[in-house]
């Protein structure tokens, strides 16, 4: 894998309710979106960032709602979170 494929790649977590996608190369570690967690379901990677400095990950990803706070509020877009659709009955 070359360098540039392995700073663009695509981390993807399941969840109950979501996927939290995070693009390692682009988080620069600024820790809004462990800030802005409404349920603290975002912790510290043990991999680095572009800048040697701790990346975020999700860490409990049974607890995360998707409510897309942590994209919202990611000023480098590192984050992209999708919904699941609610199954119709």
């Amino acid at each position: 894998m070359s360098s540039k494929e392995s700073r663009f790649r695509l981390l993807k977590h399941e969840g109950v309710k979501g996927t939290f996608i995070i693009c390692p190369g682009l988080c620069k570690g600024c820790g809004l979106c462990l800030e802005r967690c409404p349920h603290d379901v975002i912790d510290w990677s043990e991999e680095l960032g572009i800048y040697g400095t701790p990346r975020a990950a999700p860490a409990r990803m049974d607890d995360c709602i998707a409510c897309g706070i942590c994209q919202l509020v990611c000023p480098d877009s590192a984050i992209l979170i999708q919904k699941k659709q609610k199954k119709k009955a």
